[in-house]
């Protein structure tokens, strides 16, 4: 099925069968696919945490407006982002690079010059600001996989980001959570599964310049 086919079957699930769990072949595909996601200067500055424990699950359920989603679901991906930008962290990417692409160290030494230049002159709240948005690059894709998987899904901002980053011992990463995506199958009973998919028409939600 093509990729606005499987987003159109797809919602975000309200209720979780507690019974079903995705398969691990399967998560590595989402996980997979967040991983290949673009990101600013290709320094993929989030990470993804795959939670399937369910005590974990649990003592994290406080932090979600929707507990009930996060303790039935199958795994929770917790998409997190670099707290600040670091000349350790942009260095160690780029000699990745060059090495794997067999390149002299230090080949875009100019341009990490600059990059550096520019984040390490920022803030870490101005820093988290541009981190966090590339995670929502590789969430989409996740959340896309996902759907052509036809695993359900519940993309999640509302939670208590301090105690997902406490319990999750993210400080020690150097990471801060951004978002959450819930994955696994739906119950036969969620009352929005037969729900009609709203959203704006087209020549609504597109501004044309000609």
């Amino acid at each position: 099925m093509s990729l606005i086919e499987n987003l159109k079957w797809r919602y975000a699930t309200k209720k979780y069968d507690p019974t079903k769990k995705v398969s691990q072949e399967d998560v590595n595909k989402i996980v997979e696919a967040a991983r290949l996601a673009p990101t600013s200067s290709g320094l993929q500055q989030f990470r993804v945490l795959v939670v399937s424990n369910q005590q974990i699950k649990e003592k994290l359920a406080p932090s979600s407006l929707n507990p009930e989603v996060m303790v039935d679901c199958s795994h929770v991906l917790v998409f997190a982002a670099w707290d600040r930008y670091t000349a350790e962290r942009i260095d160690s990417i780029y000699d990745r690079i060059t090495e794997e692409r067999g390149l002299p160290q230090g080949r875009f030494a100019s341009y990490t010059d600059k990059i550096k230049n520019i984040y390490l002159n920022e803030t870490a709240e101005e820093n988290f600001v541009h981190t966090a948005r590339q995670s929502y690059i590789g969430f989409a894709l996740a959340l896309a996989q996902a759907a052509e998987l036809r695993i359900d899904s519940t993309p999640a901002e509302g939670f208590n980001n301090a105690l997902v980053d406490e319990l999750l011992e993210l400080e020690s990463l150097g990471l801060k959570s951004v978002t959450l995506l819930y994955l696994g199958y739906r119950d036969e009973n969620d009352w929005l599964a037969p729900m009609k998919k709203v959203r704006n028409p087209i020549e609504d939600f597109v501004i044309e310049y000609k």
